[in-house]
């Protein structure tokens, strides 16, 4: 007896072993990127915004807002219980030709969750693509809603700037980085995300590192401010060692700005009045919880950030792709038309892939959501059907 127990402890010994090998074998696949270090980590540590070994919020941000354990959290995201995180059925889209496009006329196109295809002052820019189907470094983890995954790399045309808001697997997709990088002539990004692209094989001439608060010139007429978020940063155990950013573009015609993931916070009204007010804007409004209330915004929150930015029109970001978090699928979009009856902005709802011009001409925007049902046909209309 005491040889099958020893035998069996060895067994157990074994296996432990072996999974923490291949864990850590795992970890150093490129996906992960890389930690910032040298001249770079020295002008990290010479930023205001970092303190201590990491970035901070301008606020106080714990990333718990309960007594749980982060461990038990996710354990309760995943395995308790959930509403309808996913949807019955495909999400409907259009296939737009984005190569075909006039770079003259300044548009949106949302490819879904938080990417979009901007184009401003003639620039061609990309902001968060995520072309994979899965948003995690654990494969089927995070998977894509059913419809939602029309583009790929080949689709884009070439990118005058490529803007990354921070490095989470569902805004800084390894795969789409490289997939991207002939197609790319600049890079702009939070400090220390580019120790990443680095690690990725990119010329470090074309990416730029830019703190809160600081601005890239894309061109003389097109202005990319990088502006404070809250949030956090990491792609593995290690955090807050890049900074997280929204985007504000500043062409002499019009102001656009992204909040990236953000909670609510008085940086909004802050970036309102010193690059407000702003012609459109895409702020977070999904994947919000009670647990973790202090990095990702709810709806309402978003229609009160729109209005402390001195937005015209809001758009929905952060959702209609993946899921992050146990609320239904399509309350984002539910809560945000309840909440913006009585604001003074105006809401767009495009579709996937669905163009939104900028200069003022009419353009209507339906609750596709409302159509998405199991038994519902698959829809991924063309550019040529709308």
């Amino acid at each position: 007896m005491k040889k099958f127990w020893s035998r069996l402890l060895k067994t157990c010994a074994g296996i432990a072993i072996l999974g923490v090998a291949g864990a850590a074998t795992y970890l150093q696949h490129p996906l992960f990127g890389a930690l910032p270090k040298g001249e770079r980590l020295a002008r990290i540590e010479r930023s205001p915004h970092y303190a201590d070994g990491a970035f901070r919020n301008q606020i106080d941000t714990p990333m718990l807002t309960t007594d749980q354990s982060e461990w038990s959290m996710w354990r309760e995201t995943i395995f308790g219980e959930r509403g309808h995180p996913r949807p019955p059925g495909a999400i409907p889209a259009v296939k737009t030709d984005l190569k075909a496009l006039d770079p003259a006329r300044d548009l949106v196109v949302w490819l879904g969750h938080s990417s979009y295809f901007v184009q401003l002052g003639g620039k061609r820019i990309l902001i968060d693509p995520v072309f994979s189907t899965n948003a995690a470094p654990v494969p089927g983890a995070n998977r894509a809603f059913e419809g939602t995954s029309i583009y790929a790399a080949a689709d884009m045309p070439e990118i005058d700037a490529l803007l990354i808001s921070h490095d989470h697997y569902d805004h800084l997709d390894y795969p789409t980085i490289l997939a991207l990088k002939p197609k790319v002539r600049q890079v702009i990004v939070g400090l220390g995300v580019g120790a990443h692209f680095e690690a990725w094989g990119y010329d470090m001439r074309v990416v730029s590192e830019a703190d809160w608060n600081e601005a890239v010139a894309l061109s003389p007429q097109l202005q990319i401010h990088v502006t404070p978020a809250r949030h956090f940063s990491g792609r593995a155990f290690t955090r807050n060692q890049s900074l997280w950013v929204g985007f504000a573009l500043v062409s002499p015609e019009r102001r656009l700005f992204f909040s990236g993931d953000s909670g609510y916070g008085p940086h909004f009204a802050e970036i309102g009045q010193r690059l407000g007010p702003f012609d459109w804007a895409a702020l977070d409004m999904g994947q919000y919880d009670p647990r973790w209330a202090n990095v990702h915004m709810t709806p309402e929150q978003a229609a009160q950030a729109a209005e402390d930015l001195r937005t015209r029109v809001l758009m929905p970001e952060h959702v209609g792709r993946f899921s992050l978090a146990p609320h239904d699928w399509d309350d984002p979009f539910k809560r945000i038309v309840a909440a913006s009856r009585v604001r003074r902005y105006a809401l767009w709802t495009p579709e996937i892939g669905q163009p939104v011009y900028l200069a003022g001409q009419p353009q209507k925007f339906s609750s596709w959501w409302e159509t998405v049902h199991a038994d519902a046909p698959r829809k991924v209309a063309s550019d040529h059907d709308i």
